[in-house]
């Protein structure tokens, strides 16, 4: 009594009977759904999810070196600079000497990415709507601090998919 088969045999949390399934399997469920309805989302920009983070951390903090960036997103720099290449020659994003250390490049949004990212501020908004749908502005609150929590306690980079540590350079032309 009081417990319902979650998968692991747990106490039910809450009035009714939980998911199967337990909470581990019910983030990876909802995170998988989400992860390919954002990428179909973002594929109409012609952008992966992943040149879609870079374009907005870009926004956020304009002028990082490849070789930080890299670090922030948790790719090897060889995979980022081939990452970057695809962007950078649809002139979404532009390599600059950096003035302080000649050897460096320093990354920011042209404006045609700046232009694209305003689409893709909607795309997002959107995509969070309709995830969130069911539940009220109070419970999205109370969620988004319990996974932040969550998120916080494995270690993972606020802001940053874990995804991109292995991104493939993309092959063929914008979708």
């Amino acid at each position: 009594m009081g417990t319902t088969d979650d998968g692991g045999g747990g106490p039910a949390a809450g009035p009714g009977p939980r998911p199967p399934g337990g909470v581990a399997f019910l983030l990876a469920q909802l995170g998988a759904h989400a992860a390919e309805r954002f990428a179909e989302r973002v594929s109409a920009l012609g952008l992966t999810p992943a040149q879609a983070g870079l374009l907005r951390l870009l926004a956020r903090t304009p002028g990082r070196s490849q070789r930080e960036l890299a670090d922030v997103l948790g790719m090897p720099p060889s995979r980022f600079v081939a990452f970057a290449d695809d962007l950078e020659a649809r002139g979404l994003i532009e390599r600059r000497r950096n003035p302080e250390d000649r050897r460096l490049y320093a990354l920011f949004l042209s404006d045609a990415g700046t232009a694209l990212l305003a689409g893709l501020r909607e795309v997002a908004t959107a995509h969070e709507q309709q995830v969130c749908e069911p539940l009220s502005a109070q419970e999205r609150g109370q969620l988004a601090a319990l996974l932040g929590r969550l998120a916080e306690a494995q270690g993972l980079t606020p802001g940053v998919h874990p995804g991109y540590r292995s991104v493939r350079q993309r092959k063929g032309p914008p979708e």
